[in-house]
This record gives C-alpha cells, structure tokens and sequence, in this order.
C-alpha cells in the first residue's frame, strides 16, 4: 500500500475563534481537540499565557513535540480524551475552553487509519485512547439490526438498512477487511450526489460509534460548567446536526456553580460558518457551524 504525502493542515474557523475568545493576552486557555496544533498556534501568537491541551490521537502527540520545542512553558499537552481534562486541570485554572469536534485532516488523508472513503486501507477508524472495537469488528460482527441502528442513528443514513442487510449478506462471503470493500458495496445502494460521495454517512455512523464520539462530546462539556470560571468562553466547532444539537441543548441548560444558577450566553446570535474563501481553501469546512459562549450567573 503506497504512503500517502503529508496532509496540509487548515484549521477551521481559526480567526472566528480567536475573535470570539476576545483579548487573549496573559490568559490561559485549554485546546480540547489539538489534532495539528492550529487553534494552540492561534491563541498563543495573540499573547496568552499558556495553552494546555488534550489529544487521544497519538500521532497528535508526537507532532506536538514541535510545539513544545518552539513555545516551551507557555505549552503543554496531555494524551488523554477531553471527556478526562478534569484529571488534569484545576477548576477555574484558565479563562477559556476550544473544541473543534471534528476529525482531523491528519486522520482522513493517512489510509493507514482507515477513515477516508477515498484511499484504500484497513477499515479502523480508531482515533486513540478509548476505542476498543474496530469498524471491521463492527460490520463483521454485529447483527444486522444494530448496523443498521448505528447507520441511522449516527450516520443518519436514510438507507441504513439496505445497507445493513447487504453488508451482512456480503460478509458471509468475504469479511469486510478495507475501506474501498465497504465503500463499493454502499455505493451500490446509495445513489451517488455531485459532490457528496455516497459512502459519506456510513463512514461517518461507524466512526462516531466506533470512538464513542457524542457521549465524549456530552462528558467534555459537562466537565466545562465545573471547571470555566464566571466570565470564562466556551467555543465550539462542530460539523454535523449531532454534534451541534449536543451544544445547543448544553447551552440552553442552567447548571449550578458553587450554590449559584450559572448559565452559557451565546456571544452570536447565530452560528458562524465559514466564508466562501475559506471552503474554497479548504472544502471540509463547508458543514463548520462555530458556537461561542460566556459563562455567567443568572440573576
């Protein structure tokens, strides 16, 4: 299987971001989801005081050692999933909070990781820490009622079960062991869109199952009521209906801080989305919906 070349990194919305977490300049803030090290950049070369972050990939881990050589003290990175920052950071120790919930470009272009419906490569999708069962282990061995399930639920693939059902007739045959095996077999049922290629939702459903993504998405913003100080920002940058539903309802919820109701004002009346420059530049941002939020209590 050929190498694949280094994948160029465009961090999504990064200007959006650092806009929406104001003046940076002596602040410490938590990058949730490093991955290439593009928000962690941002927010540092506007003058913040330090950036810890988290990543359960750990070949974000071993790129990060750039970092740490170029920014020293002012850096620091964790292995670990954002669903855990608590074991690592104090309550109210920094002023702002950044995920980009999304999948890298690192982990897309390199077949090796088997994410991209394009190349052909084992059909993994493990992102890191916390994920157990591969999706070969999924569509080769769950029933078929349960792929189906997790197609609609987390693809919300509207063919979730004609693709189930051949799958399971399919494996019967030859177990499924690369992407490019999958991906023609769905192609097969799915009608092809200008643009949108018909294995998109599939690979999207095994992959969130598979690395146990929304409830990550739940437990790490929970975690942030505890521990953003009052006036501290939550920013979030999701690329699907799930994820962005999560951080609605989250941001629609009162919660109590140290006796007092608390409650996510929302910087932006509406969502940011990226501008036609930048998906030019970089499709993938096309789906990008950026929510920012101030901590406050509620009078």
């Amino acid at each position: 299987m050929a190498e694949t070349s280094q994948p160029t990194h465009f961090p999504v919305l990064c200007k959006e971001m650092a806009e929406a977490l104001g003046d940076v300049r002596g602040k410490t803030y938590v990058d949730g989801t490093f991955g290439g090290g593009g928000y962690t950049r941002e927010i540092l070369s506007r003058g913040a005081s330090k950036v810890i972050a988290f990543d359960r990939d750990h070949d974000a881990i071993v790129r990060a050692e750039s970092f740490k050589k170029e920014f020293g003290d002012r850096f620091q990175i964790f292995h670990a999933c954002f669903s855990e920052m608590d074991k690592y950071i104090k309550p109210e120790s920094m002023d702002g909070i950044v995920f980009d919930f999304g999948i890298s470009s690192f982990q897309v272009d390199e077949a090796h990781r088997g994410f991209s419906f394009k190349q052909d490569g084992p059909l993994d999708m493990r992102m890191g820490l916390g994920a157990v069962q591969s999706a070969a282990d999924v569509v080769n061995k769950f029933s078929e009622k349960d792929i189906a399930t997790i197609l609609y639920v987390y693809g919300e693939e509207s063919r979730s079960r004609q693709i189930a059902k051949a799958i399971v007739s399919a494996r019967t045959q030859k177990p499924f062991t690369t992407t490019q095996e999958l991906a023609l077999l769905i192609r097969k049922i799915v009608p092809s869109q200008e643009g949108f290629d018909a294995a998109t939702l599939t690979f999207q459903g095994l992959r969130i199952f598979v690395n146990n993504e929304l409830i990550e998405i739940e437990s790490a913003l929970q975690l942030s009521n505890q521990l953003l100080p009052v006036g501290g920002r939550l920013i979030t940058v999701a690329f699907h209906s799930l994820e962005d539903r999560l951080v609605k309802n989250h941001s629609r919820m009162a919660f109590s801080y140290h006796g007092k109701e608390c409650f996510y004002k929302q910087i932006n009346r509406k969502a940011i989305t990226p501008s036609l420059v930048e998906i030019k530049l970089n499709v993938r941002s096309r789906s990008a919906k950026l929510r920012a939020f101030i901590k406050e209590i509620k009078q």
